[in-house]
Order: structure tokens, then C-alpha cells, then sequence
């Protein structure tokens, strides 16, 4: 098996490589950023998505988008798989009624992006990863649409496991994981500009008590804080990764008072701006 491997044509790209530690430094290059990443990694692994730690104790599934900064820290004894796409050989936003995880495994409100794999899955993930290996080494005119459609029964899959690990308390009502779903892919979409319940309420047809009173029942968190979370994650971004100042950061994030956004982010992350970027700065 050759170390990596891609296909591209007409601006469509899809590759895979092998991880280990001797190639780990080659994944937390610049050129992987506009691409989504798929990472099948086995025990001992350990890896930074934007500011939270993930350690490997089996064989796990990460899926990154490209608005999320990766890191590869760490890596085991086994090697892994490196998957990386762009949207112009997959969009999960147009193709979403074949796969159904958009606001799942992508674009979810937890910011998860990590599927443990259970044993009576691993086998089966690694073949389709094999498989797909196998398919971009053929010189076949079927070769793009065989990938894509392992790369599709990949993520099927994967968000199957999903839902039963992170919606425990709503794996077994479709209306509610839906509802769940719409949710996380509307915040994703218009977190810039709408901060209020009442405005995620009125994009799905409901009373805002309706949408916090359902929140509630399911067990899981409030959605006046599910969308604070989710601006406060792109200031973190901004503030590590760009040379933004925080007024200027207020304003693309659409608040008309910067202290008052400021005033947000020192609630929910117990620093000012300036000290959350002068303080990870230097890992960054």
C-alpha cells in the first residue's frame, strides 16, 4: 500500500494518506485547510480540534470541516488513515438527503466532531477505507463514483453511531433527532446574524418557549446558550487566527456594541479577549 494517494479532475479532489508518527507534521500543513478531513485512527493517537483535546483509547472516526483548525499531535502504534475532500467532489449540504448528517456529524451544535467506533464496527470501517485506498490506485472511468460512494456508506454509517452516542435521550424519535438537526444546521447558517431564541424559533415555525421547552424534555442544552457557544467558538477563531481587533470582531459577528459582545465572551469563557489571545498565541 503506497503512503498516499489522490484523485483529482475538473477542480474535484479526493486523496488519502497514512499516518504515523514519522508523517504527522505533513497533515497540519496550510494546504489541508480548505479541505474537509476524515481521520480513521486507531489507540494512541491524540489531536486538537479548534480548542478541545481528543485523545484515541480504539479505533475513532474525526470529521473536520474546513472552518475547523486541526491539529495532529500525537500518534500510535498503528497507522491511520488521512482522508481529505473538497466540495466540489463532495458537498454534504447538496448531497444531505443522501446521507442525512449534516447538523450531525457536521455542523452540530456540541462542535463533536469524534465517532468512537464500537467493535462490531471497526472492521467494517476499515474496509471501506481499504477500499477506497484500492480505488484510487485503478485507472477506471468508475473510479470517481466508486470513491464517493464508499466515502457516502462511510459517513452513513458513522452518523448512525453518532446519534446513539451523542442523542442518547432522542435516538428513538425521527422528529425530534430532525428537529435537532434543523436546529444545528440553522445556527451554523445564521449565527452571524441572529443571537435571539425568538429568531431560530420563527426560522422553524415554533413558539420560542416551544423551542426551549423542547430542549429541555430531551435533555439537552438551551439554546440561548447553544448559540452564544457557537459565536463565542468563531471569536475564539478569529481571535487566534486572524489580526481581527475585537471591535472588529464585534462587528463581523454582528453586534452593534462591542463591550457588550465583549461583556459576552468574558461570561462565558472567564477571560477578556486580550488575555484568551495572548494567552494561546503561542501554541496556536
Amino acid at each position: 500500500m503506497k503512503t498516499s494517494s489522490t484523485f483529482e479532475l475538473n477542480h474535484k479532489k479526493f486523496g488519502l494518506q497514512l499516518v504515523n508518527q514519522s508523517t504527522k507534521e505533513a497533515f497540519n500543513q496550510e494546504r489541508f485547510n480548505p479541505f474537509i478531513k476524515v481521520l480513521l485512527l486507531p489507540a494512541g493517537y491524540s489531536l486538537k480540534v479548534d480548542f478541545q483535546q481528543y485523545y484515541t483509547d480504539s479505533l475513532t472516526l474525526f470529521f473536520i470541516n474546513s472552518n475547523q483548525f486541526f491539529q495532529l499531535e500525537n500518534c500510535g502504534s498503528e497507522l491511520g488513515y488521512f482522508m481529505f475532500y473538497n466540495r466540489d467532489f463532495y458537498c454534504v449540504q447538496i448531497h444531505d438527503a443522501e446521507v442525512a448528517c449534516d447538523g450531525l456529524l457536521f455542523n452540530n451544535i456540541y462542535n463533536m466532531p469524534m465517532v468512537v467506533l464500537p467493535e462490531s464496527e471497526m472492521t467494517e470501517i476499515e474496509l471501506i477505507a481499504k477500499r477506497i485506498d484500492e480505488e484510487l490506485h485503478l485507472n477506471d472511468t468508475s473510479q470517481e463514483e466508486m470513491i464517493r460512494v464508499y466515502l457516502k456508506l462511510l459517513i452513513i454509517r458513522a452518523t448512525r453511531i453518532w446519534k446513539k452516542q451523542q442523542l442518547a435521550a432522542v435516538n428513538d424519535s425521527p422528529n425530534d433527532i430532525d428537529f435537532f438537526r434543523n436546529f444545528s444546521r440553522l445556527v451554523e447558517i445564521h449565527y452571524k446574524e441572529k443571537h435571539s431564541v425568538a429568531d431560530y424559533a420563527d426560522l422553524l415555525n415554533v413558539a420560542p418557549k416551544t423551542l426551549t421547552h423542547r430542549f429541555k424534555r430531551l435533555n439537552l442544552s438551551q439554546p440561548n446558550e447553544i448559540i452564544k457557544d457557537r459565536i463565542i467558538l468563531e471569536a475564539k477563531r478569529l481571535l487566534i487566527y486572524t489580526s481581527l481587533t475585537a471591535k472588529e470582531i464585534a462587528y463581523q459577528l454582528g453586534y452593534e456594541d462591542p463591550a457588550y459582545f465583549n461583556r459576552t465572551f468574558v461570561q462565558k469563557v472567564g477571560v477578556t479577549t486580550s488575555d484568551f489571545r495572548k494567552n494561546n498565541t503561542a501554541g496556536k
